[in-house]
């Protein structure tokens, strides 16, 4: 029986998965350098880096930022909780590897509704340490109730919880959703609680006209905010040093990479 439902859940995934529309997730692995991506996904991604080059430096950066963020709160601020929302395709240095090094207790879940990123995060995202856990939650950030009703079956909200948001909420169409979503989390989480968002900004024209061309490609389009506007998602908490800043500027250490069109912040639920 539980071979039929493993059979009919392929079968499902199969019947989902579009190989000729260009997908996000795959597009961010081809811009990392990944391989689990295909001819339409590197149509639009060579679309988007054509005008925008820095969009492959951005990928890189997001990776080293999320490395940075994780070691910081995990290793500095004895942080033992996070939920990663919009997981994106596993590659090297995930959340779960960079907490449980700092931390062998820690516990992660792991989000996202693409049925390729679960596949894949059913295989990869597993405990590096026999204490820790590592588990995904099935669903679609724009549901926050669904997502820490499901997250409270492994995490303990009356501990601190670091929430991330890793280059996702650009998906959002609109702010006042991003914001709604965002405050949801917020309001949900204890204090001592961390907030982790970084996310492609508006402020450069060539970035603007990558973004042009992802959703002339047929892909999720993805909504450039201002500084501005991300910092608004930080009210009321305490913005850990430096701040909102470029990623690339936020605690570098010896990366030292050029700052892009891409900010983030951390900040603490008082």
């Amino acid at each position: 029986m539980a071979d039929n439902d493993t059979m009919a859940a392929q079968s499902d995934l199969a019947a989902k998965l579009r190989f000729d529309v260009p997908h996000a997730a795959r597009i961010w692995n081809y811009w990392m350098g990944g391989k689990d991506n295909f001819e339409a996904d590197r149509a639009a991604g060579d679309a988007v880096a054509d005008v925008y080059p820095d969009i492959v430096t951005m990928a890189l950066q997001s990776r080293r930022f999320l490395i940075r963020v994780v070691d910081a709160l995990a290793g500095e601020l004895g942080i033992k909780q996070f939920l990663d929302v919009g997981t994106g395709l596993p590659t090297m240095q995930n959340t779960h590897e960079i907490a449980q090094r700092n931390i062998s207790e820690a516990r992660i879940v792991y989000v996202d509704n693409d049925p390729l990123v679960l596949t894949h995060a059913r295989a990869l995202l597993v405990n590096t340490t026999p204490e820790g856990v590592t588990t995904y939650v099935d669903a679609d950030m724009h549901e926050p109730e669904v997502i820490l009703n499901d997250a409270r079956n492994v995490l303990n909200f009356n501990e601190p919880v670091a929430v991330m948001f890793m280059g996702v909420l650009g998906y959002v169409e609109t702010f006042d959703e991003m914001h709604r979503i965002v405050r949801s989390f917020i309001d949900a989480i204890p204090s001592g609680s961390y907030l982790v968002i970084w996310d492609g900004t508006n402020t450069g024209n060539e970035i603007t006209e990558g973004g042009e061309k992802l959703a002339e490609s047929g892909a999720v389009p993805y909504n450039l905010r201002s500084p501005e506007e991300i910092r608004q998602l930080f009210s009321g908490l305490e913005l850990l040093e430096p701040g909102l800043v470029p990623m690339a500027s936020w605690r570098p250490g010896a990366d030292q990479d050029e700052p892009i069109d891409a900010y983030g912040a951390v900040g603490r639920k008082p």
